[in-house]
Parts: C-alpha cells; sequence; structure tokens
C-alpha cells in the first residue's frame, strides 16, 4: 500500500484585511499564510469577478512551495470599496498592493503575481509601473492591448465576448452596490432583458445603443484606435516591464494573439495547449477529444508555474500541444524557424492548391447583413459555452454567402504549426464590408471540423487585404483535406457590418454586400517538415 511523506501544515487565514489605496479607497481580500515560520515571499492575485473565481486558486500549492497567498477583490468588486472601471486602475492598484505586502511582519519582501485573462491583465499591468519587490510574473490567457485583439479584431467589433463580459461585469457592479445599501432598481432592469437574451440584443442598431452596460458607448464610439484607447494602453507598457514572465496560451482561446504578442515582446517561458477560454487546461475543446495527455494536469502545468514563480528552471522555452498527432512537444522558440511559409491559392473551381491558378475568373456571393453568418465554434467567449473551438462546419458550407476552397484529399500528414494568415484578392460594391476566413480541418467522414478564424474590416471597394488568422499547431491527416472559408461575417462574434461605411447606421440602413474573390488569394500556411 503506498504510503504518503506528509505533515501538516497549519495555516493561518484572515478575511476581508483591508489594504489601502494611494487615493485612500480600502480594497480588501484574505491573507492566507503558514501559521509558523516565516516571514513569506507571498503570491498576489487580483480579481474582478467576486469571491466565487478564487476557490480554484492554487492556495495549498503555494502554501505547501513555502509561499503566503494574497487574493485581493479589484476595486468595487468582492468586499473591495471604489469603483470598478475597467482596465483603468490596476496598476495602480496593484503596484500598491506590492507596497502594502512588502510592509507586514509576516513578509520577506518579495511578491510574485499570476492569473488568468483579467487577473493575468493586473498582473502585467502592475509590473509595468515596477514595484519594488515584484519578482516573477504568470500570465494566462490575456490580451497584450485594450484595442486590438480585446475589443476590435481586424478592425470589426468583438461584440459576443464584449457583450457578455460587459453585461456580466455590470451585473457585478450592481450587486456590489446593492450590498452598499445603493438603491440599484434602474441598473437591474435595463441589465436584465440583456443577460436574458443575448442573441436578441447583439442585433440591436446602432450596436452603440444596447443600453445598461456602463462602458459600452465607450467601447463602440471609439472603432479606431484614438486617444481613449492610448489613455488605457499607458496602464500596460511592456518596455516598462522588468521581472521575467510566464505565458500560457490556449489554441481555441480568444487572446491567443494577445498572449503570443506578450511572448514576444516579453520573452520567458511559453506553454500553448488546445484550450479554450472557459475551459483552460482541459482535454477536449468543442467537438473533439485530444486525450488525456492534453490536460494541464497531465504535464504539471499547475507546479510549472509554481517552480518558475521560486525562480527555478523550467524547462524548454516553449511547450505546444500538436493537435492531430495529440502529442506535446519542446520547441527552442516561438515561432518555430524550421517552418516552411507555404502559400495555397483559391482557384475559382474550389481547389485549394500551392500551384499557382491558371484561370482568373472570381467566385462570387452576396451578403446580406440581415442574414449573417452565425458563430460556429472558434475562439469565442458567448452565454453558450459548449460554442467554442472546432465545430462541424459543415451547416455553414450549405449557405450561398460561404465559399470553400480544398485541397484534394491528403496522401501523407502535413503539419501546420506557427503563424496563420489569409492575403486575399477581393471587391465588394459597398462602402464598407468585412472578409472572414476560416482554416478547417475536413475528415474522411466528411466532418468539416474548425481549426482557427478571422476577420479584417475593410472600407476599399476593391484591394489586397490581409486576414490574421493568428496562429496553430495542426496536423492535417492522411485521408483528410484542408479547407479554407471566405465570407463576409461571423456573427454575434463579430459585429454585423451593415454595408454603409459609416456608424449608427440602423436596421433600414443595411446593405446588402455583392462580393467577389479572385484566384490569386492565398493562405499561408507555416508547414513543418516531417
Amino acid at each position: 500500500m503506498p504510503k504518503l511523506d506528509r505533515s501538516p501544515l497549519p495555516v493561518a487565514v484572515e478575511h476581508d484585511v483591508p489594504m489601502p489605496m494611494r487615493d485612500g479607497t480600502l480594497l480588501r481580500g484574505s491573507v492566507h499564510r503558514p501559521a509558523d515560520g516565516g516571514p513569506f515571499p507571498a503570491l498576489l492575485m487580483r480579481t474582478p469577478y467576486g469571491e466565487d473565481s478564487f476557490r480554484t486558486a492554487p492556495v495549498t500549492p503555494a502554501l505547501r512551495a513555502g509561499f503566503a497567498v494574497v487574493l485581493q477583490h479589484c476595486r468595487g468588486r468582492g468586499s473591495s470599496d471604489g469603483e470598478f472601471r475597467p482596465w483603468a486602475d490596476e496598476g495602480a492598484d496593484g503596484h500598491d498592493t506590492i507596497t502594502w505586502i512588502t510592509a507586514q511582519p509576516w513578509s520577506n519582501g518579495e511578491v510574485v503575481m499570476s492569473g488568468m485573462s483579467y487577473l493575468a491583465g493586473c498582473a502585467l499591468q502592475a509590473a509595468a509601473t515596477r514595484p519594488p519587490g515584484l519578482k516573477a510574473v504568470v500570465a494566462s490567457m490575456t490580451p497584450h492591448d485594450f484595442h486590438d485583439g480585446l475589443k476590435y479584431h481586424g478592425g470589426a467589433f468583438a461584440l459576443g465576448s464584449a457583450l457578455n463580459w460587459g453585461a456580466f461585469q455590470t451585473m457585478l457592479g450592481l450587486l456590489h452596490a446593492a450590498e452598499a445599501g445603493e438603491d440599484v432598481g434602474a441598473g437591474f432592469a435595463a441589465i436584465l432583458p440583456v443577460m436574458g437574451d443575448q442573441d436578441a440584443v447583439a442585433r440591436t442598431l446602432p450596436v452603440g445603443d444596447i443600453p445598461g452596460i456602463p462602458w459600452w458607448r465607450d467601447w463602440t464610439s471609439h472603432a479606431e484606435r484614438d486617444a481613449y484607447w492610448e489613455e488605457l494602453a499607458e496602464t500596460l507598457r511592456h518596455d516598462r516591464i522588468e521581472v521575467p514572465v510566464m505565458h500560457v496560451a490556449g489554441w481555441f482561446d480568444l487572446f491567443l494573439a494577445g498572449t503570443l504578442e506578450n511572448h514576444r515582446r516579453l520573452g520567458g517561458p511559453l506553454v500553448i495547449g488546445p484550450w479554450s477560454h472557459l475551459a483552460p487546461g482541459a482535454s477536449g475543446t468543442g467537438r473533439l477529444f485530444f486525450g488525456a495527455a492534453a490536460s494541464g494536469q497531465a504535464i504539471g502545468l499547475e507546479q510549472q508555474e509554481l517552480a518558475f514563480l521560486r525562480g527555478e528552471d523550467t524547462g524548454p522555452a516553449v511547450k505546444i500541444f500538436v493537435m492531430g498527432d495529440d502529442v506535446w512537444r519542446d520547441e527552442e522558440a516561438w515561432p518555430l524557424d524550421r517552418a516552411v511559409e507555404t502559400s495555397y491559392y483559391l482557384h475559382s473551381d474550389g481547389l485549394l492548391s500551392p500551384r499557382p491558378p491558371t484561370a482568373y475568373e472570381p467566385a462570387t456571393f452576396t451578403f446580406d447583413p440581415r442574414d449573417p453568418v452565425p458563430t460556429v465554434g472558434g475562439p469565442t467567449l458567448l452565454p453558450d459555452p459548449t460554442n467554442v473551438g472546432p465545430q462541424d462546419q459543415r451547416d455553414l458550407e450549405r449557405r450561398p454567402d460561404v465559399l470553400c476552397y480544398s485541397t484534394e484529399v491528403l496522401t501523407s500528414d502535413v503539419e501546420v504549426t506557427g503563424p496563420v494568415s489569409v492575403t486575399l484578392h477581393a471587391e465588394t460594391s459597398a462602402a464598407s464590408t468585412d472578409w472572414t476566413a476560416k482554416l478547417v480541418d475536413v475528415y474522411p467522414d466528411g466532418r468539416a471540423m474548425s481549426v482557427i478564424d478571422g476577420i479584417v474590416r475593410v472600407t476599399e471597394p476593391s484591394g489586397i487585404f490581409t486576414i490574421d488568422l493568428v496562429a496553430t499547431s495542426q496536423v492535417f491527416k492522411a485521408g483528410h483535406r484542408v479547407r479554407v472559408q471566405i465570407s463576409s461575417s461571423n456573427f454575434p462574434r463579430f459585429d454585423r457590418n451593415t454595408g454603409t461605411g459609416r456608424s449608427g447606421a440602423t436596421e433600414a440602413d443595411l446593405v446588402v454586400q455583392h462580393q467577389k474573390v479572385f484566384p490569386d488569394s492565398s493562405i499561408t500556411l507555416p508547414i513543418v517538415p516531417r
């Protein structure tokens, strides 16, 4: 019978500990530390999601690793005072919290930070203020910028995620205000219908008229990167971050581009698994199961993160999960130097081939924004948590406004690992339009499973446009086919392009868009020799 050599770990815990910020606002959190010994380094995590989000925090592993653990609520959330302003206060508040921690008698003066999504953003924003005592950060699945890759992708508004997250944060704010004794009846009356049927609300035009969310007009009225976004960007200056950072990403995470860009700018270890935003570390995503070995638990990810925070060697610089082969692989760097960028052309007859086209008649379709192509899978953050990751695209491919280009059946495995983009030679009849692209793995049984997708919003009637599909590591197996879908919408992941070229368009203003795609268009696939 196995016997574990484990001794009891007495722990001292304080809840709702007040931590004063520079403006006098009291933020609160819980402090967990070994009851004996010390002083200790501290692991700090900051959340805008309330106490529930801390129930999965690695408190016990961190305590056993020798850390005290501080779990703090962002201002205006949980038990903290103040007003929550997305991203605006996290750098200064993180700095002040670290200053508070290092002054405590149980602290040895060293602090590390960790988190996923907004929590990781809190850590990076704090690191950008260079607080004395901060030693390292683990940042998982978080954007690198608050405009590009968070609220806007290729110029299109990330409607689905903004609406879902904004409504949820609004509800948390109302509950916080109600606990403080404020009258929040009007706020609930505005937001409950939004939360009750987000699919219907997403069709609101102008999109800026969606009610109830305090920051909605700020997000929707600043489509371009202007002073509003530049002010927020000053809270996340990568050039000011000096501490080592470990990055964790998911192939189906909506912040994959942000995490990869954080890694490019900051260096440090990088782990990319076959995960989505709401299921980090899982062994299956969407309609595919990648095997038990695909999970974060299988590779000891939590232990790797704690080892990194302790300053220990965590092994290879890059660890990626190669889908299709369904194996983990260590790499020296990202992107892979040995990957060969290969163009596959979108032939007029629907063939996808590395051979350049010989006929140049365009493929055509008509896009009506009254009937947009629905979002089916991908890197989403929608109310339906099952509409994410790899999903069968066959129903979409029957639509007349979705063009499909497919290779011949593969006679050997083809590995695509690295950044992927589409160069689209296209033309529209409208003043503005969107061009969308999706990479698809077609199985021998006919399933057409999505891999990655992207969008670009344009105001030129014709031209050469680049659609960024971010990146993947996908082996298209022998017997499969590689497919590219081209269309003009992916709704509600992105807002509908009204075709008018102006903001404020209503349902009555929607313009039917007649589209042409020329066969010198191509997808660039980073193919790894095997």
